[in-house]
């Protein structure tokens, strides 16, 4: 049961078609080995998945080359990855997009001697990213950011508290957003990469929560860096952030998507097989008219996160307000769908272990994290409201 066929949209060329076919020899690995791996404790999964990404070349997708002046990642490419991780497996969707997540701003703001030493070992699969931007009173307000980073001589000396930190826990560096007071607000904040080891830095124990994954609150106590782990100039910490956004924001739309695509894959196969009243669901107008708002539901969000990767990758363009779109619409109508496929499924799909309760634990967070729906809301509209007028007045 697999109808996975985002490639029908016209936003691919060749090596998307390429891609198509190594991606689905990884879900014939993953539908094989998936019984297996998660009965391991979470870090060793997500170890699993990265090494394992990182051997069938997908980590290259998400990873900057670090001998690319350019620093290009395709978005259309990272966006049909996450759509067919996450339709076979959640937690392998999260390995690939944090291998991104944390090395986008490196890619983007990094020295040569930053890019060599942090992108090839990730690249590679033998080395874990996490990026620290979250604080307990902030939220999504980045440039609500407490942490300090004074400068002493050749260093600079973090303190501060950050949470909800994914890959928190297992990651070999953090990028960490920090107050260094060249302005207010989001202009004073600047970014560091913080080795895991370096003294005063440590991490929590991980976070229960309904999606699991390594999370975890991260601790800077006097922890000492030096200078040229600043990554960019100073004040540019906000910056760096949000063009990670640009790149990763639409992928997270994709992601919901393959979970959606899945669930009504799932969806379909019940109510055909399923007996109510002497046949079978599928012929009931009601269970119709349900899968029929699923799946429009579904193509709509598809055609607006490959939309915003084409615009980014074909026309580069700014994606600011498309990747908020794409974020928002696919999360959303991922809920919807989710949401559908458990009322449709009844009991069973309220089972602990069923794949409709999963993916229903599955997509509720993605509508929170890399910015809540209400502040793609706020993006958009601010962005919409901003572009200057047309000569004339409208009718």
């Amino acid at each position: 049961m697999n109808s996975w066929n985002g490639w029908d949209l016209p936003f691919f060329d060749e090596r998307h078609g390429a891609l198509k076919e190594r991606l689905q020899e990884w879900m014939v690995v993953n539908e094989r080995e998936e019984g297996v791996v998660e009965k391991l404790p979470l870090a060793e999964q997500c170890d699993h998945y990265v090494k394992q990404l990182a051997a069938m070349g997908f980590l290259e997708l998400a990873v900057a080359n670090p001998a690319d002046p350019t620093a290009y990642l395709d978005v259309r490419s990272i966006c049909l990855v996450r759509e067919a991780l996450s339709y076979r497996n959640a937690l392998a969707d999260f390995a690939f997009s944090m291998q991104g997540l944390g090395t986008a701003a490196i890619a983007l703001f990094g020295t040569p001697a930053q890019r060599d030493r942090y992108l090839g070992p990730c690249r590679q699969g033998l080395s874990k990213p996490a990026i620290a931007i979250t604080e307990p009173e902030g939220g999504s307000d980045v440039a609500a950011t407490r942490t300090r980073a004074e400068r002493r001589g050749d260093r600079y000396v973090l303190n501060g508290e950050k949470c909800w930190i994914s890959n928190g826990g297992i990651a070999n560096h953090y990028i960490i957003l920090a107050r260094t007071g060249e302005a207010e607000g989001a202009k004073g904040i600047s970014a560091f990469i913080v080795d895991a080891d370096t003294p005063g830095f440590r991490t929590g124990p991980n976070l229960d929560i309904i999606a699991p994954h390594p999370l975890s609150e991260v601790f800077l106590e006097d922890v000492e860096v030096a200078a040229d782990q600043m990554l960019g100039q100073p004040g540019e910490g906000f910056k760096a952030a949000m063009a990670t956004f640009d790149i990763f924001r639409s992928s997270v739309g994709a992601a919901a998507v393959g979970l959606g695509r899945r669930a009504i894959d799932e969806t379909v196969h019940r109510m055909q097989n399923r007996m109510l009243f002497g046949k079978p669901m599928s012929e009931n107008d009601m269970v119709r008219a349900r899968v029929a708002d699923m799946v429009t539901d579904l193509e709509a969000a598809a055609l607006t996160v490959y939309r915003a990767g084409w615009l980014r990758d074909v026309r580069r363009v700014n994606v600011t307000r498309e990747a908020a779109m794409a974020k928002l619409t696919g999360t959303e109508a991922g809920q919807r769908i989710l949401d559908s496929a458990v009322q449709l499924f009844g009991a069973t799909g309220l089972k602990i272990g069923n794949v409709i309760e999963r993916m229903y634990r599955d997509i509720r967070p993605m509508r929170i994290y890399e910015g809540a729906s209400e502040v793609q809301r706020i993006i958009i509209g601010r962005r919409t409201l901003a572009t200057p007028q047309r000569e004339g007045k409208a009718s």
